[in-house]
């Protein structure tokens, strides 16, 4: 992921933000839960030769990675879904390799938010719903991004209310957005934020060191859904994920029920690693007990 790529480090300023003023109010309303909560953490894809000999030992077959990914992370952001349409049929065999507690998280195709920008997609959406059914209940939430031209006025966020509302109530949708204006407490944006808490979409948080507006803290359902770029494991990464791992377990605390956390670095050699250190450090933190991924190269022993 290139997006917030930055060239000097020393530059950012790299400290967590409040949560925002409305985060609190939906923290304040929640009824902490007995049940233990939903923590789903992974890579955002899992064709990546760079791991051979980290994630999946170094003779695996591209054609298998998926069958080695699935038994060291609980979830996926499949960001392969934004480019085309897939088959039901190669969904489902996503999904039979997976166990009934692992989570897709497929991004929504560009067909609906780049390229048609929410006009005249009711057709392409039924075919995007057919493909995604494949996953059946191993499917998450999926999220829709934005680009930086869907700015928050009026007829935009009428297109994105009738959207949500065509939907099936129980297609569980998280939103990204990345016009600047989004994150300017202007009017329209915030009525474009409410509406969002009222159809209960829910929000895609961003940290990446290029664009800190997109670490805009708001949640408007009791699900957080993190995308957090690394810097390929500079020293900042790793302190980055401290601050994050205390924020979750308050949000947790406090009856959020299900939090995303993917992670992306520019290059995703290392991925693997700051996403097992991540789950790690929200299992700590939140006193939960996510399995560890096994690394091949970390001195803990073989996949076999």
């Amino acid at each position: 992921m290139d997006f917030g790529k930055v060239d000097d480090l020393s530059k950012v300023k790299f400290k967590l933000p409040a949560d925002h003023a409305s985060t609190e109010k939906l923290l304040a309303s929640l009824k902490k839960k007995k049940a233990a909560p939903h923590v789903y953490a992974g890579c955002a894809k899992w064709g990546r030769k760079e791991w051979l000999g980290s994630l999946y030992p170094k003779k695996t077959k591209e054609a298998d990675f998926l069958k080695f990914y699935v038994k060291e992370f609980n979830s996926i952001e499949l960001n392969a879904m934004f480019y085309r349409v897939f088959p039901k049929s190669t969904v489902e065999k996503w999904g039979s390799f997976a166990d009934d507690y692992f989570r897709f998280a497929p991004k929504m195709p560009q067909i609906v938010t780049h390229i048609r920008r929410l006009k005249n997609v009711e057709k392409d959406t039924e075919t995007i719903l057919e493909s995604f059914s494949g996953f059946g209940d191993k499917m998450g939430h999926c999220f829709m991004q934005f680009d930086d031209r869907f700015a928050p006025n009026a007829a935009n966020i009428e297109n994105l209310h009738k959207y949500l509302q065509f939907l099936p109530k129980d297609f569980k949708v998280a939103v990204e957005f990345r016009h600047p204006d989004w994150f300017q407490e202007k009017v329209e944006a915030e009525e474009g934020w409410d509406m969002l808490r009222q159809m209960k979409a829910s929000t895609v948080i961003t940290d990446t060191a290029g664009r800190r507006d997109v670490l805009h803290m708001r949640l408007t359902t009791p699900t957080a859904f993190v995308r957090y770029v690394g810097n390929d494991g500079d020293p900042t990464d790793w302190k980055r994920i401290d601050e994050w791992s205390k924020r979750i377990a308050k949000w947790i605390d406090a009856g959020v029920d299900t939090v995303y956390f993917f992670m992306h670095t520019h290059e995703e050699k290392n991925s693997p690693r700051l996403s097992k250190y991540s789950i790690e450090k929200i299992n700590k933190e939140a006193g939960l007990s996510i399995p560890l991924p096994r690394l091949l190269d970390d001195g803990e022993g073989k996949l076999f």
